[in-house]
């Protein structure tokens, strides 16, 4: 009995000496993204909101497994796309396009843009851009907000 009355009185010294102690709250932090892509430096929910080019850069995570932005880095499984607009289509040097691609003549404006990242095999038949469609016009229109802020 003496054993029990010990184990029990060590029991009744552990929980009062927890009283009095406040347990701190836990603290939780949610974030959320495209899965594979990392947060933009800044970059917050209301910050995209109210910014097209952050939003832009946020949608762009998943293009960037085959896109450089940076200048002058080498390109992926896709041409580098700092200094995309305002540039003709099939001219980045080094870079092997599809013929469909360098034979489209087009040069890269918003719309020009829009309407690839829209349906890429549909403006360009041929084209080696095979998983690039983006459907939701806000998400293509911040991209190309981004794209558009890539310059020297």
């Amino acid at each position: 009995m003496h054993r029990s009355a010990t184990l029990a009185m060590a029991a009744a010294a552990l929980l009062l000496s927890a009283c009095g102690s406040k347990a701190e709250d836990p603290v939780e932090q949610i974030v959320v993204r495209q899965p594979g892509s990392a947060a933009a430096p800044g970059a917050t929910a209301a910050s995209a909101a109210n910014d097209p080019v952050t939003a832009g850069k946020v949608a762009f995570a998943t293009c960037a497994a085959c896109h450089a932005v940076e200048p002058g880095n080498a390109s992926g499984s896709g041409p580098g796309l700092h200094g995309v607009v305002g540039r003709a289509a099939g001219s980045v040097a080094g870079f092997a396009y599809s013929e469909a691609m360098a034979k489209s003549g087009i040069t890269w404006t918003a719309g020009e843009l829009d309407a690839f990242l829209a349906n890429p095999a549909g403006k360009v038949p041929g084209t080696a851009m095979v998983a690039g469609q983006v459907s939701d016009p806000e998400r293509r229109a911040a991209i190309i907000a981004y794209l558009a802020s890539l310059k020297d």
